[in-house]
């Protein structure tokens, strides 16, 4: 596996800050949403990899090394030695439901060869968990995903994302991944502690939530946030919701997307079941490092080589709780993937892992997320 990579801000050009030569590379390309809108952003990228296949993904903070940017466009262009990969994109506005277009993205790989699926997928108008459900029920489909949520700082406006061309709305990328020689591994944790009163989901609507213990779900929030309930959705981040939709059940994490003032309502990253119970959640600039360490030791745990490229997403509600020490997350999984992993990734509107001991994705709030390849 050859890795290149780069980085251009606001104020200044590409700065390549790893030079492997590489040749018809897998290119991921993370940035800031205003500077991705620049009509001239693709064509500048496919000048300088005229074979690649560029991703390009809206973030909430971009990951490079142990590095975390902002007003910035990271690349991390990768050649596989060993392994063939292939890209399919498709746009929310063309189907009845995100499940039907999670489904015709999976058809469309050889899914007897499929190893590993990561995605990058728009944040502002996919529901991660209908996503991921779409995806997983295509018939024979035994890989495993991980990916993200594109996100949009904290203004929550628009997500971008495209596969060879301008970045746009809407848009969900998968790459595929096809070889035994392909080692993935992956993990998740998240560093947050319920507290408070546990509640029931008594009204929602895939990941819409109206009602929590039969009154609105937007009052009771904005009951607890207090004065910073002027400042939703961003202040929202900093509480987050754990829900757990069966007895038994590794409980998932809800960050909230939007607010409807006229419905009363909520839209969360992912599902929300009724008769779900919820708990809101906090954390501290210490769990959340320590919470990131313990998904690179979950991620290290099996593997047989040493990881080759790390790709990182964590959760901008992380990001916003660590302020000025957030490179201390990345840090710690830098500490234990080892020095020869190269780290690339993003700040998210929310996470896709299956848990360490399960193939089956699950959408995440609130975590750092590794996704670890070596050939």
């Amino acid at each position: 596996m050859k890795i290149q990579q780069a980085i251009k801000t606001a104020h200044s050009d590409w700065r390549f800050t790893q030079k492997e030569e590489v040749d018809t590379p897998l290119v991921l390309i993370f940035g800031d949403r205003n500077m991705l809108e620049d009509e001239n952003i693709y064509e500048e990228v496919r000048q300088m990899y005229p074979n690649g296949n560029l991703v390009f993904g809206s973030t909430s903070g971009e990951i490079l090394s142990t590095n975390v940017y902002e007003n910035s466009i990271t690349l991390t262009a990768i050649e596989f030695e060993k392994t063939s990969f292939e890209v399919v994109n498709k746009n929310v506005s063309d189907y009845a439901s995100i499940q039907e277009m999670g489904e015709s993205i999976t058809e469309e790989f050889d899914k007897e060869r499929l190893q590993h699926v990561f995605v990058v997928s728009d944040g502002s108008f996919v529901n991660g968990s209908g996503l991921i459900k779409g995806l997983e029920n295509a018939e024979d489909f035994q890989a495993s995903i991980t990916g993200g949520l594109c996100g949009d700082g904290a203004r929550f406006e628009k997500t971008l994302a495209s596969h060879n061309e301008n970045p746009k709305q809407g848009e969900v990328i998968a790459v595929g991944f096809y070889g035994s020689d392909l080692e993935v591994s992956y993990a998740n944790y998240g560093g947050w502690t319920p507290f408070g009163p546990e509640r029931v989901i008594t009204k929602s609507e895939g990941n819409v939530l109206y009602e929590i213990d039969g009154k609105p779900a937007l009052d009771l929030y904005k009951k607890y946030l207090g004065d910073k309930a002027k400042q939703l959705p961003q202040a929202a981040l900093l509480y987050p919701l754990t829900v757990q939709d069966k007895p038994g059940s590794e409980p998932l994490v809800r960050t909230i997307l939007t607010i409807d003032e006229e419905k009363n309502s909520m839209v969360l990253a992912g599902d929300a079941p009724v008769n779900s119970k919820v708990q809101l959640m906090m954390s501290t600039v210490d769990d959340i490092a320590q919470g990131a360490a313990k998904a690179a030791c979950m991620a290290m745990k099996q593997r047989k080589k040493e990881p080759e490229l790390a790709l990182l997403v964590s959760c901008v509600g992380r990001k916003l709780v660590m302020d000025q020490r957030t490179e201390e997350e990345i840090e710690e999984v830098a500490e234990v993937i080892g020095p020869d992993a190269t780290i690339a990734g993003f700040y998210s509107y929310g996470e896709m892992s299956p848990f360490t001991d399960s193939n089956q994705c699950q959408l995440h709030n609130q975590t750092m997320t590794l996704t670890l390849l070596s050939e």
